[in-house]
Formats: structure tokens, C-alpha cells, sequence
């Protein structure tokens, strides 16, 4: 052993052991409120619950791939949660109201329009914040946090605060079926967990097989760099910001479909979980790390956590102290890495010298 490595203090061996269980960690969680859950509660692992959990699932899975992007790119997205409202409330208004033309006349729009419609809406409001961020040079906690409050502003003013309810369309408007978006099975499984596995994928992909994606880490990486080297950065930060929209649009049809409703307070808080699942998956704070695999067993370590300590009759309160922690923790662990990694790459050099 050269007397670089000794002066690090730490064995090779001892080292990386404990770098590959820092980056199993996600895993490491999951056995554990698996078990933990399992023996705690009885009926934690039947068929039913399984399923419920799974639904939920999605829904923290897809706000934390638009988050994972976002935080590559060192940047940070405040209103995923107001955008899940407000595209509940659009998709509620335009199954029960349509659009009034002041002519005499209201334009009712089939199921697969109004999904189109409130997707374009929550990608609309991804590319104001993504406009934010790179034309006027607004920091992303402050953008996206000043849309945030316009985005829940909007949602509470299309019905003063009220519920679209009863969301089942009318066939003579042939705007019917609404409810098999969040409700339907298919194979057994939600229509939600298909759509998640097919945005999952082409997330995977786009991440590591495209130009886009090497272009995202590089950003996040360095941006400086990444500029001077041909990479249109500006560009890079509007998709990620618009796709979160786009994520957030999916999670608020989901949830007025199943539903059959529209509130606008749909979604108040979903960005901590959607940051936590991102976080606890690996995805560092810092930007330039992070992979959407780790973001979806994430998701699924928060979802089971969320869904678990329900059961156990845990109050809302001690929740979100719980989730609290969670992602401190994830981030001293994330930072932990970093520096063990670093202590690591030094000893193979001073080995190899």
C-alpha cells in the first residue's frame, strides 16, 4: 500500500465496500420498509393493497423523473405540484363546461382532446419557468416558486375555489369515458402503471442512448464548459423544465380521473415527494448525477414509506417530519458519496503510481 493510501486513513478494500453500499443505498431502503412494513402490517403485502400502492406510486414516480432531469441540470422545480392542480382543474372544466366562444356557441372536446389539451398546458407551464430561467436570468427556486403560487392562484379562480365534480362526460357531447385513465386495468395492472412503464422507458433512453441526454448531464456537470463546447444549454433547460410540466399535466389527469372530480388543492406538497424520490435515487443536489432507475425504486421507497406508516394509523404530522428527514438524509448520504468516490479515485491512482 503506497503512503498515499495510508495517509487517507482508510483501507482500498474497506473504502470501496463502503462506496458500493452508498450507492446501493436505494435498494437498502426498499428491503428494509419492505420488511419492516411487512411484519408491522398484516395485510401490508395482499393482492389489493399491492395494487393501491402501486397506483400511488405512479404518480410520485412521474413527478420525480420531470424533478430528476431538472436537478441534473442544477436547477430545481418548485411547482409541480400547483401544475398537478392546475391541469386537474383544466381537464375538469373542460369535461363539464367545454369552451364557451361568446358567440352562442361552446365547443365540447372528446377525452383524447382534453388529455392533449391539459398536457399542452402543463408543458406551457414548464416552458415559462424554462423561460424564466434562461431569458431573464431568474434563479429556478425563485421561478419556479413564483409559479407555483400563479399556477394554485389559477386552479383556485376557474372555479373560486370549488370542485368540478362528477366528471363522467355526456354522450350526446361524446366526451364520455374520462375515468378509464385512472380507474381502467389493463392485464390486471392501472392504466397509470402501463403509462408509467412506457415515460419510464423513453426517459431511460432518451438519458442514455441520445444526444439530449448526454447534453443534460453536461449541463448539470458543467455548464460553462458545456457552453464553450457547442452545447446549446438554454435549449437543454427548456425541455427539462417543459417535460417536468408534462409529468406534472399526466399526474393531475390521473388524479381527476380516478377521482371522477377536480379540486383545485390537488397536488399541495407533491414536489417534496417528488424531490425526495429523486434525491433518495441518487440524483445529487449539485447537478450532473442521476439516473431515472434510481429515481423510480425512489419513488417506490417513498410511496411504500407514505402508504405504510397510513396504515400504521401515523398522523399527516410526524409524515412529513418522516419525509423530512428522508431527504436530509439523502443528501448527507449524496455528499458522503461524493467525497468517498473522490477518496477512492485517489487511491487507485496512488496504487497505480
Amino acid at each position: 500500500m503506497s503512503d498515499a493510501t495510508v495517509q487517507m486513513g482508510v483501507a482500498p478494500s474497506s473504502s470501496s465496500v463502503l462506496l458500493t453500499l452508498m450507492k446501493a443505498r436505494t435498494f437498502i431502503a426498499l428491503i428494509a420498509v419492505l420488511v419492516f412494513f411487512s411484519l408491522a402490517v398484516p395485510s401490508f403485502l395482499s393482492t389489493a393493497n399491492l395494487i393501491l400502492m402501486s397506483k400511488h406510486v405512479a404518480l410520485n414516480a412521474f413527478l420525480a423523473m420531470g424533478m430528476t432531469f431538472v436537478i441534473i441540470t442544477g436547477g430545481i422545480d418548485l411547482s409541480v405540484g400547483s401544475i398537478v392542480g392546475l391541469c386537474a382543474m383544466v381537464a375538469g372544466y373542460l369535461v363539464l363546461n367545454g369552451i364557451d366562444l361568446q358567440i352562442g356557441y361552446t365547443v365540447y372536446f372528446n377525452v383524447p382532446e382534453i388529455i392533449l389539451i391539459t398536457l399542452l398546458v402543463g408543458i406551457l407551464i414548464g416552458a415559462i419557468n424554462g423561460l424564466l430561467i434562461t431569458r431573464l436570468n431568474v434563479a429556478p427556486f425563485i421561478a419556479t416558486l413564483g409559479t407555483l403560487y400563479v399556477a394554485r392562484g389559477a386552479a383556485l379562480l376557474s372555479s373560486d375555489g370549488r370542485t368540478f365534480p362528477n366528471l363522467v362526460g355526456n354522450p350526446d357531447l361524446g366526451n364520455t369515458g374520462f375515468g378509464h385513465l385512472g380507474a381502467g386495468r389493463i392485464l390486471g395492472l392501472p392504466v397509470s402503471v402501463w403509462l408509467l412503464i412506457v415515460v419510464a422507458l423513453g426517459a431511460a433512453y432518451l438519458s442514455k442512448y441520445t444526444t439530449l441526454g448526454r447534453h443534460i448531464y453536461a449541463v448539470g456537470g458543467n455548464e460553462r464548459a458545456a457552453r464553450i463546447s457547442g452545447v446549446r444549454v438554454n435549449l437543454v433547460k427548456m425541455f427539462v423544465y417543459m417535460f417536468s410540466g408534462f409529468c406534472a399535466a399526466i399526474v393531475g389527469l390521473i388524479i381527476s380521473s380516478e377521482l371522477m372530480a377536480s379540486h383545485p388543492a390537488t397536488g399541495e406538497t407533491f414536489e417534496l415527494n417528488a424531490i425526495a424520490a429523486a434525491v433518495l435515487g441518487g440524483t445529487s443536489m449539485s447537478g450532473g448525477r442521476g439516473a431515472i432507475g434510481g429515481t423510480i425504486v425512489g419513488a417506490f421507497v417513498i410511496g411504500i414509506l407514505s402508504d405504510g406508516l397510513v396504515m400504521m394509523g401515523v398522523s399527516s404530522f410526524w409524515q412529513m417530519v418522516i419525509k423530512g428527514l428522508v431527504i436530509i438524509v439523502a443528501v448527507v448520504v449524496d455528499q458522503a458519496q461524493r467525497k468517498l468516490q473522490q477518496r477512492v479515485t485517489l487511491m487507485q491512482m496512488a496504487k497505480a503510481g
